[in-house]
């Protein structure tokens, strides 16, 4: 019986633990967030975004908004109708699927004369490990998604020690 419980928990972290060390989750701008006249197009350039990945929206409730729009609405920033905005000031967008996603601003003109609007490629989810790049300053926010991922590490690992123990 305990080898079953045994075999089935490794099982369930073999299966959830890759997907949760993998994803990435970016915090748009960095430390200067979802802001206008900040270079969307050359903060995303060095990064790749793949399925299961996350965008994180940073910015002053009220003052920002979020809109995912197709190619021709981010080209002329043409904002879609208000109730479909993200407006929390900490959104999370999950990347779900391959391809091309747009993102812009839609509060007064933002987009078209602040600049605020983001368009990224997404690749598949990556399966393997790879060696890892040298280590760049960790921006603040950055830290925070890395203790997180960590306390989420931790509880597992706890979790997987009760079961182990009943």
């Amino acid at each position: 019986m305990a080898l079953n419980q045994l075999l089935i928990t490794f099982a369930i972290v073999a299966v959830v633990l890759p997907q949760v060390v993998l994803a990435t989750e970016f915090v748009v701008g960095d430390n200067s967030g979802w802001t206008i006249n900040f270079n969307y197009t050359a903060w995303a350039k060095d990064k790749e975004f793949h399925v299961g990945d996350k965008l994180v929206f940073k910015y002053p409730a009220g003052k920002h908004n979020v809109f995912k729009v197709n190619g021709a609405e981010f080209k002329d920033c043409v904002i879609p109708p208000v109730g479909v905005a993200q407006n929390t000031g900490n959104d999370i967008i999950p990347l779900a699927a391959e391809g091309e996603k747009w993102y812009i601003c839609g509060i007064a003109k933002h987009c078209e004369s602040g600049g605020q609007k983001l368009a990224i490629n997404v690749l598949p989810a990556t399966e393997k490990w790879t060696a890892p790049a040298p280590a760049p300053t960790i921006p603040s926010s950055a830290k925070e998604i890395l203790t997180s991922r960590y306390q989420l590490l931790v509880a597992v690992t706890v979790a997987i020690a009760m079961i182990l123990n009943v």
